[in-house]
């Protein structure tokens, strides 16, 4: 092998970083590149230097068909004790916090190789490491291959969390002309650079091929080597090939037998190495180009060869022989292990490892009995419910379900009835989703487990309280929490306590009702049931909008996004971020806000009950930017919310188009928004700021409408002509836009320019209507006021929300800001806790130090 060329400067990088951590300065290092680029012969030389008082923790992922869950941590301690290791092995453990306990111990390097092959359990561990690494004496180094890593893919989330902590990337350039010529000795040195690009892997293998004509490639190099190697050691690397995890010595026995001793030539060679996990090529991309010399049969003849080897040796674990099965076509073997590996890897969090082995034993499903293959398919179905891909899960459900008749399995049927129901609920087919819950009643009755019973309970609780049934809605959820607690099920448990208390909210139990929900979000954290409470997060949040409690709904959203971040959750993720820009959208942050949500509407593509709300909000924060695609958004938004009849993506629609009748003077939408949301919002006195805030943009549009008992400050005092009153208390809420219509539309030419100015400021289309009518009123010469300049800072960030950095920097209060940026103290709160939020800070000095260290202002 040859030596590391060209790669000082990475190797004093990650030097200089380990010696930050030792001091107690921890920090995140990224080596990316293409494949053979030397990410992994780097941090070998790396390894080679570190100090004996730094603990090593070094494992690599593998590029099976579903990874094992937390597999390079496994490597990684496999001869280390301490915390992570416990955790590993007993899932009462908390496993982030022992990870960052196993760091915090003393100085410690984490390296983890090619991590676009993580699974998603071993993701969340790392964007938790890396959330907390500055204050860890430790070094977290992560080698990714980028070009593996496509839009969307889950390494590339992970890294793009990385921005606002403390991280830097390396990635490693190709070998220049120079070194290649060193490297080539009496060989053409120009061609060789110009055909291997100064990749190092290609450089490597191109020198070791017999002399004669320079391979093309990587594949062709690779081949060239073996051509000089024994026919019986060329064989045994053919059958080694198909094995993409290190091969320990009793399997390698197994699988080669005599010819185990062939290797040797191979090994002199530098094509194949020991290492501490077992046999291995020296690089993947040599394992992948013998690989692809195998004609197909022979590919599946030694795939074959493998499962048998492993089964025979009793060591072989679930993901090893359903990856080789697959790739045998070996039924028996994939529905033998599959199940049980997706059952591990879900529980372990690993979702996208769960669902690709049970879509492996799908393909067979039909040799298995027909209770089995219902479970199968049921299984299947939930994993691509919690991969968000609602259509494709209701499908499966159905097949699921299908073969339940005639089966005398009502416990089974009344199970899959439940998930179905659910999948339906989710996508917005709400009378569907009944339909099945009664099936499900009907079967289970009072014989049911605990559990099922639950779980019953709890959905068609939800259920109702989405249909608005909020008086039947709360007995059910009553026995779906008590059920749960029976059965020692906190996750189950905190959510029916959370839709209880959601139930009592809107019932007028607000007091009470809130303080349930907060009650459910302690039991799911208390008992680290992750996945429901950040649904509750999302509850609450919409209890808190409802309620117009905006400084509280700041703080939820930040506390939600932040244990999102750590616990690396995105299924409802997009629903505390569109809760995040709707309070950016209330403050005046329209460009932050606009961004937010055309960036969830792409999200959301899919997600039946979330896309009319997201587009809702869009078309109505464009219709206020005048904007001409707001109209089609808006109305398409509100068909659909009216199909799916979910109240919270009603409101969001009603609200659009009565914004958006109002400045198109299209009062026949107005009409019709009126008549179908305002008796449903008068069933709940929880809804009386929404309600309120309808009322007043359907007068504004023409519709006629009075202040009700409750109607708030802001509203009432806009629909009875009290503009003054109406205008101070949109300002005490933190409200500029409302604020500026309020006088813009007062009829009193000072407060009307004032106005005016503001909603040009903004950018408002309704600034147009305000300048019609102040040139009704004998005012044509209006000021001008020069919008603010676009700058730039951590990625995220809002315009004004970098003013309010820096002032925090300069340590000032916010009560201080709020004067100097002529900002109410309310939305002042609102941008600090969303600038520690988008930072990952805890304090307002971690967010200063966190600005600094990815960006130098101006």
């Amino acid at each position: 092998m040859h030596e590391l060329r060209e790669r000082d400067v990475e190797l004093a990088a990650l030097g200089a970083a380990l010696a930050d951590a030792a001091a107690g300065s921890g920090s995140v290092v990224v080596v990316g590149g293409e494949a053979g680029i030397g990410k992994s012969s780097l941090l070998r030389a790396f390894l080679t230097g570190v100090p004996a008082a730094v603990r090593v923790l070094a494992g690599g992922c593998d590029d099976l068909l579903a990874a094992r869950p937390l597999a390079p941590l496994r490597e990684a301690v496999r001869t280390v004790p301490g915390p992570l290791a416990d955790a590993l092995d007993d899932t009462d453990h908390d496993l982030l916090e022992a990870t960052v306990a196993q760091l915090a111990a003393r100085p410690s390097l984490l390296v983890i190789d090619d991590v676009q092959w993580a699974d998603d359990a071993t993701l969340d561990v790392l964007r938790h490491v890396a959330r907390r690494i500055a204050q860890l004496p430790a070094l977290l180094v992560l080698a990714v291959r980028r070009d593996a890593l496509r839009p969307g893919h889950p390494a590339q989330a992970l890294l793009g969390s990385l921005a606002g902590l403390p991280v830097a990337h390396l990635d490693l350039a190709p070998l220049t002309a120079a070194a290649v010529a060193a490297m080539a000795g009496t060989r053409d040195a120009v061609t060789l650079h110009r055909v291997t690009g100064g990749n190092p892997f290609f450089v490597t293998e191109a020198l070791a091929a017999p002399p004669g004509a320079l391979p093309d490639s990587v594949a062709d190099a690779v081949r060239a080597r073996l051509s000089g190697l024994p026919p019986e050691s060329v064989a045994a690397l053919e059958a080694l090939s198909v094995v993409p995890t290190p091969v320990e010595p009793a399997l390698a026995a197994a699988l080669l037998g005599d010819r185990l001793a062939a290797l040797a030539a191979a090994e002199e060679q530098g094509v194949v190495e020991m290492r501490a996990a077992g046999l291995s090529f020296r690089h993947e991309l040599a394992r992948r180009a013998v690989e692809s010399t195998l004609p197909g049969l022979r590919r599946r003849a030694l795939h074959a060869r493998v499962v048998a080897a492993l089964r025979e040796s009793g060591a072989g674990r679930a993901e090893q022989l359903v990856h080789h099965a697959v790739a045998a076509g070996d039924a028996d073997t994939v529905l033998e292990f599959a199940p049980a590996a997706a059952r591990d890897a879900g529980d372990g969090g690993s979702h996208r490892q769960a669902l690709a082995h049970l879509e492996a034993a799908a393909t067979f499903a039909d040799r298995l009995a027909p209770d089995a293959r219902a479970r199968l398919l049921s299984d299947l179905a939930w994993q691509l419910y919690i991969g968000q891909r609602f259509g494709e899960a209701i499908a499966v459900g159905r097949r699921a379900l299908a073969l339940c008749p005639g089966l005398d399995q009502p416990h089974l049927e009344a199970a899959l009835s439940v998930r179905l129901s659910r999948y339906l609920l989710m996508s917005g087919e709400l009378a569907e989703a009944e339909q099945f819950h009664r099936r499900a009643t009907a079967l289970l009755g009072e014989h049911g487990s605990p559990v099922a019973r639950a779980e019953l309970a709890g959905n068609y609780g939800s259920l109702l309280l989405l249909t608005s049934r909020f008086d039947e809605a709360a007995p059910e959820l009553r026995t779906a929490a008590r059920l749960a607690a029976e059965a020692a099920r906190p996750d189950l448990h905190s959510l029916a306590l959370s839709y209880l208390g959601l139930a009592r909210f809107e019932s007028g139990e607000l007091a009470g009702g809130r303080a349930e929900v907060r009650e459910a979000l302690e039991l799911a954290l208390r008992h680290r049931c992750d996945e429901s409470a950040v649904r509750i997060y999302t509850n609450l949040g919409e209890m808190l909008s409802v309620a117009a409690d905006w400084s509280a709904l700041a703080v939820t959203v930040a506390e939600g996004q932040a244990f999102c971040a750590e616990r690396g959750i995105v299924r409802y993720a997009a629903l505390l971020d569109m809760q995040e820009h709707q309070l950016l959208m209330r403050a005046g942050e329209w460009d932050a806000a606009e961004s937010g949500f055309r960036e969830l509407a792409t999200r959301g593509r899919g997600i039946p009950t979330f896309l009319p709300r997201v587009e809702a909000c869009l078309g109505r924060l464009l219709a206020r930017r005048g904007a001409d695609e707001a109209g089609g958004l808006v109305q398409g938004a509100w068909q659909e919310a009216r199909r799916q009849q979910h109240p919270t993506s009603l409101l969001h629609a009603a609200l659009a188009v009565a914004e958006w009748a109002w400045l198109h003077g299209a009062t026949e939408a107005a009409n019709e928004v009126a008549e179908v949301l305002l008796p449903r919002l008068e069933r709940s006195p929880a809804w009386a700021w929404p309600r309120g805030e309808l009322c007043r943009y359907l007068a504004r549009a023409g519709v006629a409408v009075e202040p009700f008992d409750g109607c708030p400050d802001p509203y009432a005092a806009g629909l009875r002509g009290d503009w003054r009153v109406a205008a101070a208390a949109a300002e005490r809420s933190g409200d500029p836009y409302e604020r500026a219509l309020e006088l813009g539309f007062s009829g009193d030419p000072d407060a009307m320019t004032e106005g005016w100015v503001a909603l040009d400021a903004m950018g408002a289309a309704a600034a147009r209507l305000v300048r019609q009518e102040l040139r009704a009123h004998g005012r044509t010469r209006l000021p001008r006021r020069r919008r603010p300049e676009r700058r730039s800072g951590p990625p995220g960030l809002t315009q004004r929300q970098l003013d309010v950095l820096d002032l925090i920097g300069e340590g000032a209060t916010n009560a201080e800001i709020a004067a100097m940026l002529d900002l109410s103290v309310r939305t002042v709160d609102h941008h600090v806790a969303a600038i520690l939020a988008r930072l990952g800070a805890r304090n307002r000095r971690e967010a200063v130090r966190a600005a600094r260290a990815v960006t130098t202002r101006p």
